[in-house]
């Protein structure tokens, strides 16, 4: 504990580290106060039914930070900028254009992020749109015609705000913004969790062993999150001598690094997109007439993993599918070989080019199959720890929500222990 305390002291001693976390803790009042402010002509009682109906709505709640269900200005959350950024990521391999933009250096970068903000924009007022009228037509928004306007508006702007609220903390503050807000989401429902377990305990509903069996399943994914989270494999660089200029740099001996996880929660969030959807939607029409809605339950229960092995196998092989694939977008193998050898550098035993291209694509297809299956447990803890643990109210002990806080909570570790280090104190992580 105390070789915890020390560095906490020391980063906030730090006149510039101190105004950064307190940047970042201001920016997390700021947004609790915002999923606090509702959208008027809400039937609330509604909504909440409708989130608890499907895991999707549920996944999208836990990234807006509850404001989902309460419906309030930043309902929409951050999920808009997320899309924009990683639909510009794809695009950067279709289009020679923008890759080739991206490669510009800093005048690239904000070339980019400027095209990323204004389809944020457009696929926050049309995702704002689709949302209203749907609600509106389950008869859960009172609202029609032009009166939608102002409410897609202010969700748009809802959007809009949390992504200026992230570039401001990634520039200003300590930490990835978006990355930050969705911590806070998810930190933010937590509290209400805890008091609804403490509530079932009180009434008899769970008892001991069911606790401590969360928590030891808590503890168990946590520790298993983070060895893999920081796992990478090393892989030995050899640089020669070069002479630019007048100068000669000596070669020597490095490592580039390929982290087991390298695709992160992304291929969670597009798992679920893609299997979720039939169930969520299945969800709709279980309230029709005769023999179809008794069909749309059982097509529901037949989509959600969890509820049918068929369901669960096709969300692992997903979540298999879009880490191999993000991994691929994010870890581009061509250049890296390309780089070392035009820097002067080689794998001892590999010749540059195709053949390190090739070194490079094995090692990272054998490595990214063990981040694979890992986020494929992952993925399904959250459907199967209620029933192992018998707690049905406390949700981020699996799944991706506890992925999401401890990934964060490292790299914001990480990123102060780089300005303390720089700095001469010792770090939080030895």
């Amino acid at each position: 504990m105390v070789g915890v305390l020390g560095p906490m002291i020391a980063a906030f001693k730090l006149p510039d580290l101190r105004r950064r976390i307190l940047f970042v803790f201001g920016m997390f009042a700021v947004f609790v106060i915002g999923a606090h402010i509702p959208v008027p002509n809400i039937n609330h009682e509604q909504m909440r039914k409708l989130v608890e109906q499907g895991a999707l709505l549920g996944l999208f709640d836990m990234f807006s930070g509850g404001a989902f269900r309460r419906f309030s200005i930043l309902a929409m959350g951050i999920m808009p900028y997320i899309n924009a950024s990683i639909i510009f990521q794809l695009l950067g391999i279709a289009i020679p254009r923008i890759q080739e933009v991206a490669k510009e250096g800093e005048a690239g970068k904000k070339k980019i992020s400027q095209w990323t903000r204004w389809l944020t924009i457009f696929l926050a007022m049309v995702q704002a749109s689709m949302m209203c009228t749907w609600l509106t037509t389950g008869g859960i928004l009172q609202a029609s015609g032009v009166g939608l306007i102002p409410i897609v508006l202010t969700l748009t702007g809802g959007t809009c705000f949390l992504m200026w609220m992230a570039e401001q903390i990634t520039d200003k503050g300590i930490g990835q913004g978006v990355s930050l807000i969705i911590f806070v989401g998810i930190v933010a429902g937590m509290p209400g969790q805890v008091i609804r377990t403490v509530q079932t305990w009180q009434a008899g509903v769970i008892s001991w062993p069911n606790i401590f069996a969360l928590l030891v399943v808590w503890l168990v994914t946590v520790a298993g999150i983070i060895y893999i989270t920081k796992g990478e494999r090393r892989i030995s660089i050899q640089s020669a001598k070069r002479v630019v200029g007048t100068r000669i740099y000596s070669g020597g001996s490095s490592f580039l690094p390929i982290k087991v996880n390298t695709a992160g929660v992304i291929p969670i969030i597009f798992a679920v997109a893609v299997v979720l959807l039939p169930a969520q939607v299945a969800s709709f029409g279980q309230g029709l007439t005769g023999g179809w809605g008794e069909f749309m339950r059982r097509m529901g229960d037949f989509f959600t993993p969890g509820e049918s092995w068929v369901a669960s196998g096709i969300y692992f092989a997903t979540v298999i599918f879009f880490t191999y694939f993000y991994t691929a977008v994010s870890f581009n193998v061509a250049d890296v070989a390309d780089n070392l050898k035009k820097y002067g550098s080689f794998v001892p035993g590999i010749r540059p080019g195709r053949p390190t291209e090739r070194h490079l694509d094995r090692v990272l297809s054998r490595i990214t199959l063990a981040g694979a299956l890992f986020l494929g447990v992952i993925a399904l803890l959250s459907y199967y720890v209620p029933d192992i643990t018998g707690v049905q109210s406390f949700t981020v002990v699996g799944g991706t929500s506890l992925l999401i806080l401890v990934g964060v909570a490292l790299d914001t570790m990480q990123q102060i222990e780089a300005h303390l280090v720089m700095r001469q104190y010792e770090g939080f992580i030895k």
